[in-house]
């Protein structure tokens, strides 16, 4: 089993930051896939951004040029740089883990809000 623990969610004003942090425990392979989703109030889930294990990463293009995403392979963990952060951006903020066939991973969450 895999546990995901995410940390740094927060209130901020637009166009302040954040630094969201997932870090995982348990059977983790080396090969895998970390990365965001978001779920806004009424909306359904989306990917925020994803790296894998050899640092390639995808981005919504929401987010583009605003969020960066990196990794600790070493302490197995994921981190979400947000900056220029806007009041769409508000949403839980979930973390996941891919690896093997079809093994898929979520935390529990943490709320992001910013005021306008």
């Amino acid at each position: 089993q895999v546990q995901l623990v995410e940390s740094g969610g927060g209130l901020v004003q637009a166009g302040g930051s954040l630094r969201l942090s997932c870090a995982a425990s348990g059977s983790i392979l080396s090969i895998n896939v970390m990365g965001w989703e978001r779920q806004a109030p009424g909306k359904q889930r989306e990917l925020v951004a994803h790296i894998s294990s050899g640092g390639n990463t995808n981005y919504a293009d929401s987010v583009k040029g605003r969020f960066t995403i990196s990794r600790d392979n070493g302490k197995n963990t994921v981190y979400l740089q947000m900056n220029s952060l806007k009041p769409e951006d508000t949403a839980v903020y979930y973390c996941n883990l891919r690896q093997g066939v079809g093994a898929n991973y979520r935390g529990q969450g943490t709320q992001v809000t910013v005021s306008s």
